[in-house]
C-alpha cells in the first residue's frame, strides 16, 4: 500500500509537470503563431483561462482543448485589450527616457511621481488577466476595477509582487527553464490570490446588498 501510494504521488507529480510545461509551450508558441504582435495576448488570455480552471477545481478539462478555445474566441478582443495596455506601457516608457535626459531639476520633480505611477501600472496588471478571463467585462472596465481591486488589497497585491519579481528573478539564472516554466508559474501565482480577491469583494458587494 505504502509503495503504491508513493507511486500515486510521483505520477502526480509528473503529470502536473507536464501538464505546466504542455502551457507554456502552447503559451510560446501560440504567441509566435501570431508574431508576437498578434498572438501575445490572446495566447496569454488563453493560458488564464486554463489556469483559471484549475483553480476552481476543473483539473480534468484538456489543456489544449480550453487553451486553443479561448485563443479562437478571444483574438479580436484580447488584442484591443492588449493595444490599450500596450500604449500605457509605450507611453510610460517615453516618459522614462524623456526624465533620463532631463535636467537635474526636472527629474527631482518628476522621479517620485513618475516612479508612483509605475508602480500602480504593474500592481494593477497583477489582476488585469485574472479579471479578464473570471469576468466578462470591457476593457476599460477590467482596467478600473483591477486598478480598484488592487487599491482595496495591497498587502495581497504586494505579496503577487514579490512572488512574481522573485520567480522572474530565479528563472533568470535558467532560461532553458523559460521554455518549459515561465509564464504558466506567474499565472499560477497570481491567479488563485487574485480570483479569491475577487470572491471576497463579491461577497462584500452581496452583503452591503443585503442590508439595503
Amino acid at each position: 500500500m505504502e509503495t503504491h501510494g508513493f507511486m500515486s504521488g510521483v505520477n502526480n507529480i509528473l503529470e502536473w509537470i507536464s501538464r505546466l510545461a504542455l502551457l507554456n509551450i502552447l503559451w510560446i508558441g501560440f504567441s509566435l503563431l501570431g508574431f508576437i504582435v498578434l498572438g501575445f495576448y490572446p495566447a496569454t488570455v488563453a493560458m488564464y483561462a486554463v489556469v483559471r480552471r484549475w483553480a476552481m477545481g476543473d483539473f480534468e478539462a484538456s489543456v489544449f482543448s480550453v487553451f486553443w478555445s479561448s485563443y479562437k474566441s478571444e483574438f479580436v478582443k484580447s488584442n484591443m485589450f492588449g493595444a490599450v495596455i500596450s500604449l500605457i506601457g509605450i507611453i510610460l516608457f517615453i516618459d522614462f527616457l524623456f526624465l533620463k535626459q532631463a535636467s537635474t531639476m526636472v527629474q527631482n520633480l518628476l522621479n517620485v511621481p513618475f516612479l508612483i505611477i509605475s508602480l500602480i501600472f504593474i500592481c494593477t496588471l497583477l489582476y488585469v488577466f485574472p479579471m479578464y478571463v473570471h469576468f466578462n467585462m470591457k476593457t476599460l472596465d477590467i482596467l478600473k476595477n483591477s486598478f480598484f481591486v488592487m487599491i482595496m488589497n495591497p498587502f495581497k497585491t504586494l505579496i503577487m509582487l514579490i512572488s512574481s519579481l522573485g520567480l522572474v528573478i530565479l528563472l533568470s539564472f535558467a532560461p532553458p527553464l523559460m521554455i518549459v516554466c515561465s509564464g504558466n508559474v506567474l499565472a499560477l501565482v497570481m491567479s488563485k490570490p487574485a480570483m479569491n480577491v475577487f470572491n471576497k469583494v463579491n461577497k462584500k458587494h452581496e452583503s452591503v446588498t443585503v442590508h439595503q
